[in-house]
């Protein structure tokens, strides 16, 4: 029986993936959701009702670009998962890459990096060298890592922040967008600023 690729969310951050999917010709047998009524013809169609879906025999994308709702929503479907890559990205071929995980258009992805699960690497981020990302996070657009950062699981590193060469950033915490990081960042925490510094703690 051939295997159905199936995206779970049908939001903006879901056109996105929807679209890099044609790009590449992987075709998308259905996009189910939650509440599939509230959205319109974008998806081709394809949405149905996640309560009404047949899992049987799928691999799911989970696109939906809340970090945390990725997480639960992994444990949930427990079924096997695929990966959607950009054709028009730069990835060293010494990088390791987990499963339903995106990378989006212009991501530049350096040697013996390494990247978790259901991970977003989005339009135009740079990940240099021997760089680790832990399942869940993500790299907003135009944010840039350099070499051996280190990234907690469901860190989100804001649009266009910039994180120096040895950082590592915690669990579950976000770097505001611009931010310079220049120095760790704990568990948990928003960092805003240049150089970037917590201003609040969360669960």
């Amino acid at each position: 029986m051939e295997t159905k690729y199936v995206l779970y969310g049908a939001s903006g951050h879901a056109k996105v993936v929807f679209e890099i999917a044609d790009v590449i010709s992987q075709n998308i047998a259905a996009i189910i959701d939650d509440k599939p009524s509230i959205f319109h013809d974008f998806f081709q169609q394809k949405i149905v009702d996640a309560k009404l879906f047949n899992s049987e025999n799928c691999k799911f994308l989970i696109a939906i670009g809340n970090n945390k709702v990725r997480q639960l929503l992994s444990h949930k479907i427990n079924q096997q998962f695929f990966t959607l890559i950009h054709p028009c990205t730069t990835i060293s071929k010494s990088s390791k890459i987990g499963d339903g995980t995106v990378i989006m258009a212009g991501v530049i992805v350096n040697a013996s990096v390494e990247i978790g699960n259901h991970c977003i690497i989005n339009t135009a981020a740079v990940i240099e060298h021997d760089c680790s990302i832990s399942d869940y996070a993500h790299i907003c657009p135009n944010a840039t890592l350099a070499g051996n950062v280190k990234v907690g699981e469901g860190a989100q590193i804001g649009v266009g922040a910039k994180v120096i060469q040895g950082v590592k950033i915690g669990k579950w915490s976000i770097i505001g967008a611009g931010a310079v990081v220049t120095q760790d960042i704990p568990d948990n925490c928003t960092a805003v600023g240049i150089p970037a510094k917590p201003i609040k703690f969360h669960n």
